[in-house]
């Protein structure tokens, strides 16, 4: 089954417009005019198709990776709530992770809490883009615009422009 990989990034409301989803691993430019991009995808945890937390990138356009870290989902509360409904042991490997196996018309991450892990993301990333989680959305529209040239002045005999 689909890990549903767009959709769980799209839950963490990530604020960066240049970005994109490619396969399980998400994509970003934080900041603009710079060669540092952001790589955050997904850690294995024991089992076999089985997440355990999000590993984040940084990257640099001609140098390759700068730094990493891994945020995992136990140390972020993201399963916590259903884990402790479900009275999974903490001791247990299914215990604050997600697989594929889940059940139909439901993520596999479903009782996600993301909150911890997009603040973990927020202080990550404000240390590599500083005020990109602050920087309002670019304007579509600011971009070239056709400006009409006024038509040269016409002297006539006489001296006098029309």
């Amino acid at each position: 089954m689909s890990l549903q990989a767009p959709e769980f990034f799209a839950e963490l409301c990530l604020p960066f417009t240049d970005s994109t989803v490619v396969g399980n691993t998400y994509y970003a430019t934080p900041a603009t005019g710079t060669p540092l991009r952001l790589r955050i995808g997904f850690t294995n945890a024991l089992r076999a198709d089985t997440y355990g937390g999000l590993r984040l990138t940084v990257l640099h356009a001609h140098r390759g990776e700068i730094d990493a870290v891994a945020l995992n989902f136990v140390d972020h509360g993201t399963f916590h709530r259903r884990d402790e409904a479900r009275r999974t042991p903490v001791n247990s490997s299914r215990y604050g992770t997600f697989d594929t196996h889940h059940r139909p018309g439901q993520p596999p991450w479903e009782g996600a809490v993301t909150t911890g892990l997009r603040d973990a993301i927020e202080q990550y990333t404000a240390v590599w883009f500083p005020g990109a989680w602050t920087t309002p959305t670019p304007n579509r529209t600011a971009s070239r615009t056709a400006h009409q040239t006024p038509a040269p002045l016409t002297i006539h005999k006489g001296g006098r422009a029309r």
